[in-house]
Parts: C-alpha cells; structure tokens; sequence
C-alpha cells in the first residue's frame, strides 16, 4: 500500500508540473491527488497504523473504551478520521487563513490604486538606473508584499514606460528573479517561508539575519549582468495611474489605505511575537482593522453602490484556486507524513548524503522544475523541530548535525533561501515566473538561453555567502 500511495503522489505531482501542456488547472490535480491519498490510506490503514504509529494508536484506545471492543481496521480508521486528519487540517488551517486575509489586504490595496503611489514617482528615463531602481523596489516590496502580487503590480508599471516588448522582457525577467529573492528572506514574503515561519521553524529576525544578504547577492548578480545589455534611454515613460473602479476616493484616502495595508502586514511578525499567538490571528486583524476603516469611508462617501469595494465585494476577487491547491498539495504531503515515508526519506538522506547544505541546495535545484510548496512542507515532515532538551541529551557525535534542526537551525534558514531562489532558475519554476510568463508571452526556451545561467550564477553566489556567514557566526572563519 505504501507503495502506491508513493506512485500515486508521483503521478500526481508531475501532472502538476505539466499543467499547461495537459490544459488542467493544478487545483482540480492536487484536490484530486490529497483526497485519494487519504482514501489509499484508509483503505490500509489496518497495516500501516499500527506500524508507523502504533504507541499514540495504543494511547488513543486506551483513552476510548467505545473503541476496545471493535475491529483493529474499524480503530484504526476511527484514529485516523478523529486525531491525524484533525491535527494536520489545523496545521494546514493557519496557513490557509493567513493567505486568505494577507490576500485580502493586498486586493484592497490594489483597487483602491494605492500602489500606484509608489510606481507613478518612478521617472527616471534611464535604462541601466530603471533596471537597478526596479530591481530594488521588487525586491523589498515582494518582502512585506509576495513575490506574486509584486510580480502583477511591476508589469503593470513596465507596460507604461516600456513599449518595445524584447526589451521589456528583460526588465520582467529581473522582475522574477527579484521577486523570488525578496520573498527567501522574509517570513510573510512567499508562501514557503510563511509555512516555516507559522510552523515555528524560524523567527523573523533570525530569519532576515542570515537570509538577507545572500538573498541580495542572488538579485545583484544577474541584474548586473542583465544590465550590461542596456544602453541608452527610454523614449518615453508615462506616469499614469493603474486603472480603479473608485476614481472618486481623494488620493489621501487611497495612501491610508495604502498605509494601513503595509502596517498591518508588518504588524504580523510584531503580534507573534508579542503575543506568541498564530500568526493568523494577527493576519486577520489587520484585515479587521482596515475593513472597518473602509465601511466608514463608504458610509461618508457619496458613491454609486456599483462602484463601492468594500471588503465582501474584495473577497471575491481572492484567488481560490490557489487556496484550494495549497489544501490539496499540503494533505497530499500529510498522508507521506502519517505513513511514515517521509520519516524514511530523512532517515536515507541522513545516512547517504548527511549534509544539509548538499540536501537544500537539490532541493533549490528541483524546485525550479516542481512547485516549491510541497518541497518545503515534505521538508518539514521530514524534519521535525529537535527541541534543546533532546539536542542536550544527544550523543556528541550527532548533535552538531541535530543542532541544523532546532527553531532557526540553520538547514531551515538555507531551506527558505535555496527553494525561495532556485525558483528563478526556469520561468516555470515559481508562481512569478508563471504570471510574468503568461502577462508578456515570454518564450521557456527564450528564458531558458537568456536567463536561466544568471539566475544560477546568482543562486550559487548567494549559497556561497549563506555559507560563509554560518562558519563566520561559528568562528570557523
């Protein structure tokens, strides 16, 4: 049975990968694949629970009497149903419903034109300082932002001040690597890093601490080289809002608004760590904050119903497909989780490769091919938090390498970078790459001869930085 479920997920997966040549939304394939890998594992879940998990399964009865008298499979199923899907849907839960209401923030933002704040002071007409200037911006505001919805927001402006299209694929390509980058090192960045950082594998300051200047090494080195191939200047550069339905909101209103979404994104880190509550509980409110702030503004506004975005109307513009394939893909990882196979996976990886280095750095490779987010969750199943009590009580021998895995440990930190960054290797290796591929029909095998090597170059560079800071920190150096 283990067996096919490890067929089917890799099945599975790589229909996900070919989304595009097999014309079905990723969604609809990582649904499909966590549900049936939980009816697998149901169907044999007689051998396999008291297997992998037989002592908590022993507890669990023992905690029942209803249960005692029935069939080994019925007790099983029944565990299965009331404690481990339970306990990974709250898992999954947290990170759902900060997308949900970091999502809902941004749409906010966006509607209301409060980017375009930021993008309409951009008028420089020169091409290598536009590059470095958009290069920069990308990269800190895919940090508070993600690096998707910083993606969107920078086409939008390159589309107003540069017309010639091949040219401008330059700039969108810098655009993903610099998005990518800017997401490793923030914890609300990118989708990888909010799942380590709601997990508890990292904190925000030890996270920024070692992650920041490798991520920055990783931009500035193809964007230089990227740059080497503009000369001159821009014919002409607009400076025109993005297009809103609310042109009667005053552009006071639109910078609150604006204001109030960043504060309450940055607010995040700020509440777990002050109240050491989930991180969306501080998600949701900022977002209840600027909700009530938005209803008081319409309820002052004389304004067309039709042309009001309250919060309610915002939701619907949210991203669901994305959400529901973070649910499949994570419940899909769960079950390699509840059977075992990834307990196996870290158990070969610890005796035949044994470097956490070599390990993140395959899996920053791999996930320019695959979706990140199942990388990063099968890691975290993989390797479970060691606590200090039983990093103090291991055997000499282990327990530098187990130190790797503690809360900031360093495998979770070059983690975030190699799977954050590797992403920039291909156009379809993150969710960036993807929208800026389908904005401005950028060529693969165009990417692939153009900007595939710098983004490498970039990766490795700021890898060999990462490096360098941890033997510094430890003294090696």
């Amino acid at each position: 049975m283990l067996v096919l479920i490890v067929a089917v997920f890799i099945i599975g997966y790589l229909l996900i990968a070919l989304e595009h040549p097999i014309r079905i939304d990723k969604a609809a394939i990582a649904l499909l694949l966590g549900m049936s890998l939980w009816v697998i594992y149901t169907l044999g879940a007689g051998e396999i629970v008291p297997a992998v998990d037989g002592q908590a399964l022993k507890d669990y009865i023992a905690a029942s009497p209803s249960l005692q008298n029935l069939p080994l499979v019925q007790q099983c199923i029944n565990y299965i149903v009331n404690v481990q899907i339970i306990e990974h849907m709250g898992d999954i839960s947290e990170i759902l419903f900060f997308l949900i209401g970091a999502m809902t923030i941004v749409e906010l933002i966006d509607v209301h034109g409060g980017f375009t704040i930021i993008t309409n002071n951009i008028t420089t007409r020169k091409k290598r300082q536009l590059l470095w200037l958009l290069a920069f911006l990308t990269f800190f505001m895919s940090s508070i932002l993600d690096n998707l919805t910083t993606s969107i927001v920078m086409i939008m402006l390159l589309r107003k001040i540069i017309t010639v299209q091949r040219e401008r694929w330059l700039y969108a390509c810098m655009v993903i690597i610099a998005a990518n980058s800017g997401g490793a090192w923030s914890p609300i960045g990118d989708i990888t890093t909010i799942m380590l950082w709601v997990k508890g594998n990292v904190t925000t300051m030890k996270l920024i601490e070692f992650v920041l200047i490798p991520s920055l090494v990783s931009m500035i080195i193809p964007v230089f080289f990227i740059s080497k191939r503009l000369r001159g200047e821009l014919q002409s550069i607009g400076t025109a809002e993005i297009d809103t339905t609310c042109n009667r909101i005053s552009k006071g209103k639109k910078t609150t608004i604006l204001i109030l979404g960043i504060l309450g994104l940055i607010f995040v880190p700020i509440f777990k760590a002050a109240t050491h509550l989930p991180p969306f509980m501080g998600i949701l409110l900022s977002l209840g904050i600027i909700w009530v702030f938005t209803e008081c503004m319409y309820n002052k506004l004389n304004i067309d119903p039709i042309d009001e975005n309250r919060v309610p109307r915002i939701l619907k513009r949210i991203d669901i497909p994305t959400i529901l394939f973070f649910l499949g893909i994570l419940m899909a990882v769960a079950v390699l989780q509840a059977t075992g196979i990834l307990t196996s996976t870290a158990q070969w990886l610890d005796t035949n490769v044994h470097n956490i280095y070599i390990i993140s750095i395959l899996l920053g490779v791999l996930s320019s091919i695959v979706d990140n987010v199942p990388l990063v969750a099968a890691a975290i199943g993989m390797y479970p938090i060691i606590d200090p009590i039983t990093l103090a009580s291991a055997d000499p021998s282990q327990a530098a390498y187990l130190s790797y895995f503690i809360q900031d440990g360093h495998f979770w930190q070059f983690l975030s970078y190699c799977v954050g960054v590797g992403g920039s290797m291909l156009i379809i290796g993150s969710a960036a790459g993807v929208v800026v591929m389908g904005l401005e029909k950028i060529n693969f095998i165009w990417y692939l001869k153009n900007i595939t090597l710098l983004a490498l170059l970039g990766y490795l560079g700021g890898a060999i930085v990462f490096i360098g800071q941890v033997l510094l920190s430890a003294g090696a150096i």
